[in-house]
């Protein structure tokens, strides 16, 4: 299945987003102008994502990409997306297509995850590390405001973050000035490494996010979080949107999928707090969300010491050690 929105015929005024200001004009997929009495115009051209993208990676990115698109046309959005509509075909009607249960739980999740991103970056001692863990279209790192300094790591397939850079490219999206994205491909055989190499630091704060990643399976998903529990520092948040079928696989009862999910982050040293969809969606003056949700919303603290952390402490001891027997105090 193709999923695509009919490009708007007129431009459509959308209110402000808490989120960015925007100043970008004139680009040949989409514009932004007239900023003026706190609200913005949007027009969106068509991708040229194509019929040969028909790879479930580029499907369910696309499919995301609809959902923030549709959000933005809302009158009253949760959020704003100027660059969503520079991913999704002009051929097919959005609305046949869009699951409308799902599209609301994801941008009530979006919400979600923009607010804690932009809470744990704010101020002097806010993470300056951004992990997220993406489709490969996610706009995060163009579309909110970061703090000066902010290194955005978007770690994602990477044919589809390749062909979605470039889409953002021709339209001019930029990161905030003073930050930087970095690409992680998913498809890496070491992630772990890879962000040490591109300057991860596991003796810093950062925060970490999982929306709509491509995971496989429960050994993936196990990798993942071992990978986490090594470099976050003690006390980071991971954000994470949790596919329910991968508990579902492993358990029988649906009752039973937050304990086994609190379980599993437990072991790698995560404690859960869950956040119901519907008391999310109340706190941003949003009605009642119907029917069932296919993920789990959560914010996962980190208990224990990364391995930059226990490393800056071994050498510390060591230190104090070699300093103790300098002065005498060596053992009887």
């Amino acid at each position: 299945m193709e999923i695509g929105v009919v490009r708007p015929q007129a431009t459509l005024a959308l209110h402000q987003s808490p989120f960015p200001n925007f100043y970008y004009s004139n680009y040949s997929n989409l514009s932004i102008r007239n900023r003026k009495n706190g609200v913005f115009k949007i027009a969106a051209k068509a991708s040229d994502f194509n019929q040969q993208d028909d790879h479930p990676l580029f499907q369910s990115a696309l499919s995301h990409a609809s959902y923030r698109f549709q959000e933005t046309l809302r009158p009253d959005p949760l959020f704003v997306d100027p660059y969503a509509g520079c991913f999704v075909p002009s051929n097919v009607d959005l609305d046949k297509y869009l699951d409308q249960n799902l599209q609301k739980h994801y941008c009530v999740g979006t919400r979600f995850i923009d607010d804690q991103l932009l809470s744990a970056t704010k101020g002097v001692d806010g993470a300056k590390q951004v992990v997220l863990f993406t489709d490969g279209m996610d706009t995060r790192a163009y579309r909110l405001n970061w703090p000066s300094s902010t290194v955005i790591y978007d770690v994602s397939p990477q044919m589809v973050f390749k062909k979605a850079s470039q889409q953002l490219k021709d339209v001019g999206a930029k990161v905030p000035r003073g930050c930087l994205l970095l690409h992680v491909p998913s498809e890496s055989s070491d992630m772990q490494q890879l962000l040490r190499d591109k300057g991860f630091n596991g003796s810093r704060p950062s925060i970490w996010v999982f929306q709509g990643f491509p995971v496989t399976d429960l050994a993936g998903l196990k990798e993942i979080l071992f990978m986490v529990s090594n470099l976050a520092m003690k006390g980071c948040l991971f954000v994470c949107e949790f596919p329910i079928w991968l508990a579902e696989t492993q358990v029988e009862i649906k009752p039973t999928v937050e304990k086994w999910v609190d379980e599993l982050f437990m072991s790698f040293g995560f404690q859960v707090r869950i956040k119901r969809y519907d008391d999310v969606a109340r706190n941003l003056g949003q009605q009642h969300i119907v029917g069932d949700s296919d993920t789990l919303l959560f914010v996962a603290e980190h208990l224990r010491f990364s391995e930059d952390e226990m490393e800056i402490w071994r050498r510390e001891f060591q230190r104090i050690d070699e300093d103790g027997d300098e002065d005498g105090f060596e053992e009887l």
